[in-house]
């Protein structure tokens, strides 16, 4: 075992053993923290996910937003986006389908409203990993890295504003940098928002 699968099947173990207060809770500090950051309240599309596997849960931030007058947007995987995500919009009460991996997100019908990754102001991905240079473990199917692989052909960008989002305890002291890897801006936890500065690595 390598030690990527290694560290992936720790860090799932350890935010699966947690206790539903311990989420809730981690997932309001989430909404406190963002609520009042630039980088969100500039925002006006912003793409969120739906928790998976004990990821840290964006839906009480995905309910601020939309009540906030943001437009938000979920990731949808299928079969006709070649393992790419496409962001499709999404406001309360919208019907939900799983996907192949059990991840509920818009269905098709919502495809007039897609909006791609460079037109959004602010993207949130999950993750497994983080460190201090922005580089992330993700679930390693790298449908992050190839939707938005474009940003690889510059050095610094205004948008999308890329943050992660995972529990404090997800950051670990550093992670091997593959190629193919987009960096991330920052990384909202529990603890706070953990910004990056790119443009002076």
């Amino acid at each position: 075992m390598n030690d990527r699968i290694r560290l992936r099947k720790q860090m799932r173990t350890r935010r699966r053993d947690l206790s539903r207060a311990q989420r809730d809770a981690a997932a309001l500090a989430v909404v406190e923290t963002l609520a009042n950051e630039r980088a969100f309240i500039n925002a006006r599309h912003i793409a969120l996910y739906l928790p998976n596997d004990g990821e840290l849960d964006l839906r009480p931030l995905l309910h601020h937003a939309l009540a906030v007058g943001k437009r938000c947007y979920l990731p949808v995987l299928s079969i006709p986006f070649h393992n790419h995500l496409w962001f499709l919009p999404y406001r309360a009460g919208d019907a939900l389908l799983a996907n192949r991996f059990g991840i509920p997100e818009p269905g098709l019908d919502k495809m007039r409203g897609a909006r791609k990754p460079w037109a959004l102001d602010l993207i949130l991905t999950p993750l497994v990993a983080f460190d201090a240079a922005g580089n992330r473990l993700g679930m390693g199917g790298g449908f992050y890295d190839r939707t938005l692989s474009y940003l690889r052909r510059r050095r610094w960008w205004r948008k999308p504003r890329l943050l992660g989002s995972a529990y404090a305890f997800q950051e670990v002291d550093a992670l091997p940098h593959e190629p193919w890897d987009v960096p991330l801006d920052g990384v909202v936890t529990d603890q706070g928002l953990k910004g990056i500065d790119r443009r002076g690595a």
